[in-house]
């Protein structure tokens, strides 16, 4: 008997799936394999909300198995002896497994394929299963990759992606292979309130809403705070219940400045994946060292609170942050907005901010995650190092009306209008103003502490 295992990660879903498409081609039984890893928990990234969400795409992958005859087996602890016992348990002679970049990943790769080999299995490993385009695949001449988006860009619309492929129609899975229990959501106290559904069903049910009522304006209102008219897709794109090659497909035959918007944002998301696989100590070092003197946690304890408890003063930051909260996800210009806040006002550690994000965010990426806190910090790959976005200005310009404002920071609703914005200039005229925090820094001081210290190096 003919048996492949297949190693699940962050590519739960059965549309559009390489590694078990190859797996079950010819006569072969397959057996569909997720490890809750140890070394995940011990890193730290096994986050409340994310494994909420994992557990509801992990029975939503089990529940489709299962239509098709098969089955998703469990197993916890060190993936590589996890896989190994599978294997030796059905007597596989391969594995198959999605590529990823993370520093993490490849080790575990490279330890899975020697583990394998030593048994006298193969691993086969799939490229562009969670990107469009794999990293390495279009690089400049000069380097291993692209450091500045738009070239990358230009080369990368040129890739012809491969075709998006249907989920399996059936599938045999050996007998004599044991599981654990799948995981349920809830019982985690810290579990966002508003936290999204997981699963491939609620990615797709997504994806087609999206399609037919959001995308045609994405161009127009992706930066509209209360509009929330962004597509929500990232925790899907995150744990893989959607084909990020499947996006752009879809994305191309709808047409438009919305789809080519859309698909620019696909587009950055593989950008950042070829970067951090290049360079995965830019995890956790900066990319283009400015030898800033940041502000520690520790030496700006009572502003990092501040900021990440949504009360600074700055109301559209901390709309933005109390959003992160009680979602577990925030607007993109909100991720900007206070990111720009707590490394260039308060001069505080990008990856300080960088931890709270992963510790809340359901969409939690280390690529998209650290080189975005990167980007708006000045030491990854903008090419506008100082650039700094002044709340105010930003909660007028996306947030005109103050609607956003006012869902999230429910002590200024009886605020009409943009003045919601700066609440501090109704203190004695308004009473709902007085409830609400004073900004616990003035732009000006923030942003002259910044511009001192990058002028001292």
């Amino acid at each position: 008997m003919n048996v492949s295992v297949v190693l699940f990660t962050s590519d739960l879903r059965l549309h559009d799936q390489p590694p078990l498409r190859a797996a079950v081609e010819g006569p072969r039984h397959v057996v569909p394999l997720f490890v809750r890893d140890r070394g995940v928990e011990d890193a730290g990234f096994a986050a409340p909300n994310r494994l909420a969400f994992l557990a509801d795409c992990l029975r939503d992958l089990d529940a489709g198995l299962r239509e098709r005859g098969g089955r998703l087996v469990v197993r916890s602890g060190d993936v590589v002896d996890q896989v190994c016992k599978v294997a030796a348990e059905a007597d596989a002679d391969e594995v198959h497994l999605a590529a990823d970049v993370s520093a993490y990943a490849q080790r575990r790769e490279e330890r899975l394929r020697r583990a394998l080999e030593a048994e006298g299995r193969r691993l086969h490993v799939h490229d562009t299963v969670t990107t469009a385009v794999a990293p390495g695949a279009v690089t400049p001449a000069s380097s291993d990759h692209f450091a500045v988006f738009t070239p990358y860009f230009r080369h990368w619309s040129q890739q012809r992606l491969r075709e998006p492929l249907g989920a399996p129609r059936a599938l045999r899975v050996p007998d004599g292979v044991g599981s654990e229990e799948l995981p349920v959501r809830g019982g985690r106290s810290r579990v966002s309130e508003g936290l999204a559904s997981g699963g491939e069903t609620a990615g797709r049910k997504r994806l087609t809403a999206w399609l037919r009522g959001g995308l045609a304006a994405y161009e127009d209102r992706h930066d509209n705070l209360a509009g929330d008219a962004t597509s929500r897709l990232s925790p899907h794109l995150h744990f893989g219940t959607l084909s990020p090659v499947e996006l752009v497909h879809r994305a191309r035959r709808a047409d438009g400045p919305g789809a080519a918007a859309f698909v620019r944002q696909l587009a950055w998301r593989d950008f950042h994946r070829q970067v951090l696989a290049a360079r995965p100590d830019a995890a956790t070092a900066d990319y283009r060292t400015k030898h800033d003197r940041w502000r520690s946690e520790r030496t700006a304890r009572d502003d990092v609170d501040a900021w990440r408890e949504g009360r600074t003063g700055y109301p559209v930051v901390d709309a933005a942050m109390r959003q992160l909260r009680h979602e577990g996800w925030m607007h993109n210009r909100g991720r900007l907005l206070a990111a720009s806040f707590l490394v260039k006002t308060l001069y505080v550690d990008w990856r300080v901010g960088a931890r709270h994000f992963m510790d809340l965010l359901v969409d939690g990426d280390v690529a998209n995650n650290q080189l975005n806190w990167q980007w708006m910090a000045g030491t990854g790959t903008d090419t506008r190092p100082n650039r700094v976005l002044n709340p105010v200005t930003q909660g007028r310009r996306h947030d005109p009306d103050g609607a956003y404002v006012r869902r999230w920071v429910p002590e200024l609703a009886g605020i009409e209008g943009p003045a919601v914005h700066e609440p501090w200039k109704l203190r004695g005229l308004d009473p709902a103003a007085l409830t609400y925090p004073a900004p616990i820094v003035a732009l000006s001081d923030g942003l002259a502490r910044f511009r001192r210290a990058r002028e001292r190096d």
